[in-house]
């Protein structure tokens, strides 16, 4: 019993300082103290890591995003163009080739670091009204309901645009006056534009 400490009993921190009193859980060597030190030195590394997520880009709204209780107060049949664009406002487009057709179109996009923004949500709904104006059919679309369309790279080859390596090089031979800034000062006429009249 003479080995173990109270923990009335202080220890010495170092020579200057005053004796503080010390439990036996928090003696160094102990199985608790390393529990403690290692969930302070886990907590302090993931300090950084958790830190990230505060930078992280807000998602971004485009485009007219179309309430689902407006859209539940429209109905086929009754509503007409005017009540459309009072509740819901106007459309992002309207078909090319038919005015009847209104088309709203909304994205959520959130920024990425080194890529492009990716594209969280994306919703289009196609109104359809008749001749008269009055609504005739909702369909919503979203993400799901798209289409992969792959880019052609190719170019349309002009004629006349491409040079060789020697009219590149011989090409502005002739363009331009061999006295240069000289003649301009003595009255003749440089390179360049013409001068006005």
């Amino acid at each position: 019993m003479a080995n173990r400490m109270s923990s009335q009993e202080t220890l010495p921190l170092n020579r200057r300082t005053s004796r503080l009193p010390v439990g036996p859980a928090l003696r160094a060597g102990t199985p608790a103290a390393w529990v403690r030190l290692s969930v302070l030195c886990l907590a302090l590394a993931s300090l950084p890591l958790g830190a990230c997520s505060m930078f992280e880009a807000q998602p971004q709204y485009r485009g007219n995003r179309v309430d689902k209780e407006h859209l539940q107060e429209l109905t086929p049949g009754t509503s007409t163009r005017a009540d459309v664009a009072a509740l819901i406002g106007s459309p992002t487009i309207r078909a090319p080739f038919d005015d009847n057709t209104w088309i709203y179109i909304s994205e959520t996009t959130q920024s990425q670091v080194g890529r492009m923004p990716a594209v969280l949500d994306q919703n289009v709904l196609v109104l359809n009204f008749d001749d008269s104006g009055v609504l005739r059919q909702i369909e919503a679309k979203t993400k799901d309901d798209g289409l992969p369309v792959t880019v052609v790279s190719r170019t349309t080859p002009s004629p006349g645009t491409e040079a060789s390596f020697l009219q590149q090089l011989f090409g502005n031979i002739g363009r331009f006056n061999a006295l240069g800034s000289s003649a301009a000062a003595s009255g003749g006429q440089s390179g360049g534009a013409p001068k006005p009249y």
